[in-house]
């Protein structure tokens, strides 16, 4: 009896102390906390494990020079603000948690970016996201034309790029551009965010269903 009422109130202490300490006490949730014990190791592991699972094993477009330009206007719009652009690293990348790994810049005995990985472990990593690192799925923004073109700009950091490509890479990141602002648009009342038609401002992108070149 006393080792039955051990073993229920044992099995109790576990799931209360763990209420109370998320609760009350101080778990990592700050990016500068210091992270679980082989909080890392326990999420890596499923995650590469269903890479491996889903990712394709083939490209379906080729790496041409049309394809690796397109590759590089998507990437300055959709990842160029955390992962950097070329020789412009992100100002924030390292202030994730994780953080954005720069792709356009040498690490791990020096291979740049995520050039040593294949092309379908990127696609999978645009297309789904991880959860918990600030990477958003982009099966919804992108199509697979579209997914594929960076997938394949990205897994040639390390090699020569059409120089078209590369110019869209070399150019700054302007989050802010300074525009002229005329006397009449300076005396006009404030205006909410929410009265503005933003859905009037057309995408940079084409729709989905549509490549760069049109086909």
């Amino acid at each position: 009896m006393k080792f039955l009422l051990g073993l229920i109130v044992g099995l109790l202490i576990i799931p209360v102390a763990g209420f109370i300490y998320y609760h009350v006490g101080h778990p990592p949730v700050a990016v500068a906390d210091q992270p679980f014990l082989l909080e890392r190791e326990l999420v890596r592991a499923p995650l590469h494990a269903r890479i491996e699972k889903e990712m394709p094993k083939a490209a379906p477009i080729e790496p041409s020079d049309t394809n690796l330009e397109a590759g590089a206007h998507i990437y300055r719009q959709q990842c160029a603000a955390c992962h950097g652009l070329y020789g412009r690293p992100s100002s924030f990348a390292n202030h994730m948690y994780p953080d954005a790994p720069p792709l356009w810049a040498p690490h791990r005995n020096g291979v740049v970016g995520v050039s040593d990985d294949p092309p379908g472990e990127t696609y999978w990593k645009v297309a789904n996201g991880i959860r918990l690192t600030g990477m958003p799925a982009f099966s919804k923004v992108l199509n697979q034309t579209q997914m594929w073109q960076v997938s394949l700009l990205l897994s040639r950091a390390d090699q020569p790029l059409p120089a078209a490509a590369l110019d869209v890479l070399k150019q700054p990141l302007d989050l802010d551009s300074i525009m002229p602002v005329s006397s009449q648009q300076d005396s006009a009342p404030p205006q909410k965010i929410t009265d503005m038609k933003l859905d009037a401002v057309p995408s940079p992108l084409p729709a989905n269903g549509t490549s760069p070149d049109g086909k």
